[in-house]
């Protein structure tokens, strides 16, 4: 590839990178204005004076913390049961050798092609019946159950290690719990953060079921507190811009810091069929 295919390239890149920015650099831009210049001009980039009060403001107009503490306890916890479930069902359908597994793998990928509103109802009825309606709990319960989608994800990753490794250590007597905890887990460190990654975003942006299943304000995650905060201050732009740009500004720090691992594991799943 010559000078100008990579200038080429290059040039086109930062093109379509100012694109999808430019949303993001308005509402945090629009957030650091006052009422009336927002009015003035709404998509002036650099504010004539910035009024960092805002944010106090959105916070302050808001149980913000209490909707922060929600939100960690059900990114963490909706983390935690996607990662331990969705790989054990992954190395049992990508190393384990048993009856029906590629039939089943078949009906699990089906499975995705179900929108969430077809098991709504059954999923609420379930989670009311056994106590955890208006809990946390009913979001992070059904997580500790797998997920299609990171199964499929991982199943690809454990794939691609080579067997020799797990029959080495069959070997030296490790069993298949020891050969899954020891062996094949820390080696896929990258695709578990993939599927970490990408459940933590879903939680985090999850609004459909804290509206199903909680009814408690002091329970609200930030998505649904920031849908109920645009009800009440509909007609407060630079606070709704403080918000939403509060709502964004841990995914995308967290994006930052795990972007080389995250890019790993998307690029070295699914190299072996």
């Amino acid at each position: 590839m010559n000078r100008l295919q990579k200038s080429t390239i290059y040039c086109l890149l930062i093109f379509f990178v100012a694109i999808y920015s430019m949303p993001l650099l308005v509402m945090v831009s629009g957030s650091l204005k006052s009422p009336s210049e927002i009015q003035a001009d709404p998509n002036g980039l650099i504010p004539e004076s910035w009024q960092w009060q805002n944010y106090v403001a959105a916070i302050g107009a808001m149980p913000f913390w209490q909707y922060l503490a929600n939100t960690l306890v059900l990114c963490i916890g909706s983390v935690a049961g996607t990662v331990i479930s969705c790989s054990m069902a992954a190395y049992a359908f990508a190393k384990l050798k048993w009856w029906g597994r590629d039939r089943l793998f078949a009906v699990l990928i089906g499975t995705m092609l179900l929108p969430w509103h077809v098991t709504m109802i059954p999923r609420f009825l379930l989670l009311r019946e056994i106590g955890l309606y208006n809990s946390l709990g009913a979001l992070i319960l059904p997580t500790f159950l797998g997920d299609a989608f990171s199964i499929f994800l991982l199943r690809q990753f454990f794939r691609t290690i080579p067997e020799d490794i797990s029959e080495a250590a069959r070997i030296d007597g490790l069993g298949e719990w020891g050969i899954y905890w020891r062996v094949i887990l820390p080696m896929s460190i990258p695709a578990l953060v993939t599927v970490g990654l990408f459940q933590f975003v879903a939680s985090w942006n999850d609004f459909s079921g804290p509206l199903l299943f909680l009814s408690n304000k002091d329970k609200f995650p930030l998505a649904y507190g920031l849908e109920q905060f645009v009800s009440s201050y509909a007609d407060q732009t630079h606070l709704l811009l403080a918000a939403a740009t509060l709502f964004t500004l841990p995914i995308v720090v967290l994006f930052f810091f795990a972007q080389k691992t995250f890019l790993k594991g998307i690029a070295t799943t699914g190299l072996k069929d």
